[in-house]
């Protein structure tokens, strides 16, 4: 999978930014970041791999000298170069092991080791303390409750806890579109059933379970020096398979006249918009925030900014270790403190996303939101575009999520007798979920819409950009581009 990174990194090459060339400060940063390499949701429990932990890692370096080391390219105004400061920084992840364990990874190529002389402290009396690991770093991950189980997970709104995106998404099994590749692809998996039966019986090798297949084959094609029915995985086969996996995950993650499946998406502009503005009003305290997550928040928020529009290969599985970077900047070079803060109307928000792990040789490219576009927007700009669609309060989460009891009893509809809250939803006006907030709303219960739910699919897992026009017709594909790359 990663060697089409590149292809997909540049495929923009006039928003493409040149490193040397900044005329600008960086005032901070929020990072959407996902797993590196693991091993197969269809045989949980999910482990990051030696070679997902290097991936995160050589991201985590790159965007340390892109922000944060003293000769950054991009250096964020203020921030702390070799000892991290604690209140500069703000890192998440669910309760998920791959994806903890690939926070803690990026996070030591972000502030690494500082050695002997750095990491050492004399007390009172006269004993010097020398941190373990050569000075290794110590930096916490916020736990939040959304999203819990992702890479173990059979299905992307299990982890959601959101009602009405689930029976949005359920609704996909339904469509047209979903039907047409269930029937017209039998024979196409009918194929590969030798290269998965140990996994996957007759029943279950079909459309339906299109990710699932194609994650478990593309980890053997990583990690195993054997597979089973080898001779059957050309390059056109598992482009197919590739392909597929891309329409069945979008289908599951976002629809243009039913926007609830992408609540992960929504709630993660809650939260970028959240963090960017405690920045502005704390005149830089806060300048880095890092959260990681499922691929399925990515292709959400791709659908709910209008980046299909832009290059459709948006419409594909992001790859391991992929990275959306908001960053929030001025036109002045000159030096910003806290009594010479810029306003908001001199601040503008610039989006930038890479496919696969980030390195010197393969760097993040520019694209529009909105359909503006426009490569920066104004902070005014950039916070309507988001409050068009983000949830940034418990009470707008749970009543367009129709979830009314725990936490979410308190903005149940009227018809209870219990008096209701005085404020009513805050419609487009806001911040996003902090992380306590996303916790909280984690835990919720959903009691509708999951009856079927287990029987539906397999899983879901590894993000992989491919262009829409590959999508219209999914087997003829398979000699149309005869030889592409895997």
């Amino acid at each position: 999978m990663l060697s089409t990174i590149a292809v997909a990194a540049t495929a923009l090459l006039p928003l493409a930014l040149a490193q040397t060339e900044s005329n600008e400060t960086v005032l901070g940063v929020y990072m959407f970041h996902r797993h590196g390499d693991r091993t197969a949701k269809s045989t949980p429990p999910a482990n990051l791999t030696d070679l997902g932990y290097a991936e995160v890692y050589t991201s985590g370096q790159y965007y340390r000298n892109r922000y944060i080391s003293s000769d950054a390219t991009y250096r964020i105004n203020g921030i702390n170069a070799d000892l991290v400061k604690q209140s500069q920084i703000a890192v998440s992840a669910p309760a998920d092991t791959v994806l903890q364990n690939s926070a803690m990874g990026f996070l030591q190529g972000l502030y690494p080791p500082v050695g002997d002389a750095m990491g050492t402290q004399t007390l009172r009396n006269g004993t010097n303390v020398t941190s373990p690991l050569n000075g290794y770093q110590l930096i916490p991950i916020s736990l939040v409750s959304s999203g819990t189980g992702s890479e173990d997970a059979g299905w992307l709104q299990s982890t959601s806890n959101c009602a009405k995106a689930t029976i949005s998404s359920n609704n996909y099994f339904n469509s047209e579109e979903y039907l047409n590749y269930l029937n017209s692809t039998q024979d196409f998996y009918n194929n590969i059933l030798p290269v998965i039966n140990a996994t996957f019986n007759a029943s279950q090798d079909s459309f339906k379970n299109a990710y699932t297949i194609f994650d478990l084959i593309n980890v053997a094609l990583i990690h195993n020096s054997t597979i089973s029915g080898a001779d059957l995985l050309t390059n056109e086969t598992f482009f197919q398979l590739r392909t597929l996996a891309d329409a069945h995950e979008w289908g599951l993650a976002y629809n243009a006249s039913d926007d609830m499946r992408a609540i992960t998406g929504k709630t993660l502009a809650g939260q970028i918009v959240e963090f960017l503005n405690t920045t502005i009003t704390g005149k830089g305290k806060s300048k880095i925030g890092v959260q990681f997550g499922a691929y399925g928040t990515f292709a959400s928020f791709f659908g709910l900014a209008d980046l299909p529009m832009v290059n459709p290969d948006f419409t594909g599985v992001a790859d391991y270790a992929s990275a959306m970077t908001f960053e929030l900047f001025t036109n002045t070079s000159a030096t910003i403190s806290s009594t010479s803060y810029p306003s908001a109307d001199e601040i503008y928000v610039r989006f930038l996303f890479h496919n696969g792990t980030t390195s010197n040789t393969s760097e993040p490219v520019a694209y529009p939101l909105f359909g503006s576009g426009m490569e920066a927007l104004s902070w005014n700009d950039f916070t309507n575009g988001m409050n068009n669609f983000a949830i940034g309060s418990t009470e707008k989460w749970c009543t367009e999520c129709g979830n009314f009891t725990g936490t979410c009893a308190a903005y149940a509809p009227a018809s209870s007798s219990s008096s209701s809250n005085d404020g009513s939803s805050s419609g487009s006006g806001g911040n996003g979920l902090s992380p306590a907030v996303n916790g909280v709303i984690g835990a919720m219960v959903t009691l509708a819409v999951i009856l079927g739910l287990e029987a539906i699919i397999l899983l879901v897992g590894g993000l992989r950009v491919v262009s829409k026009k590959r999508l219209q017709s999914p087997v003829s594909s398979l000699s149309e581009n005869a030889g592409t790359k895997a």
